[in-house]
């Protein structure tokens, strides 16, 4: 419910103009905000997951990924731009910013992209057949 809530409450200020045939959507992105959610998803992650996921136990560690330029810039075929991530390293690399010293990084460019592997592995975790796919 509480999810609910904070979803109706997102707030994006957008304005849609176009240039030639591309439409671009501009919207307020509040740092803010996405913080809120993402503390109410890991809170949620916590509760159905506990509070440590012991993931050498499933067979989850390699996964497809599109590099960030083919996902974003939508002028070629996106098949040049897939390929194989690992969640391993995603944690690895994780762990690593926590250990940097405070002027070296976080490189976002880099390290959200570790994140992002991360938040789609619990994601993944928690599809509806998930279980059923590890059995």
């Amino acid at each position: 419910m509480a999810f609910l809530l904070l979803v109706q409450q997102w707030s994006t200020a957008a304005a849609v103009t176009t240039s030639g045939n591309a439409v671009h959507v501009a919207e307020t992105l509040r740092v803010e905000e996405l913080r809120q959610v993402c503390t109410l998803l890991l809170d949620a992650v916590q509760e159905r997951f506990g509070a440590e996921l012991d993931l050498s136990c499933l067979d989850v560690d390699l996964y497809w990924n599109v590099d960030l330029r083919s996902a974003f810039e939508l002028r070629e075929d996106p098949a040049s731009g897939v390929d194989v991530g690992q969640s391993s390293d995603d944690m690895a690399e994780l762990r690593a910013l926590l250990r940097r010293p405070a002027g070296d990084g976080p490189w976002l460019w880099h390290d959200l992209q570790h994140l992002a592997g991360v938040l789609r592995l619990l994601a993944y975790l928690d599809l509806p057949d998930a279980e059923a796919a590890e059995d």
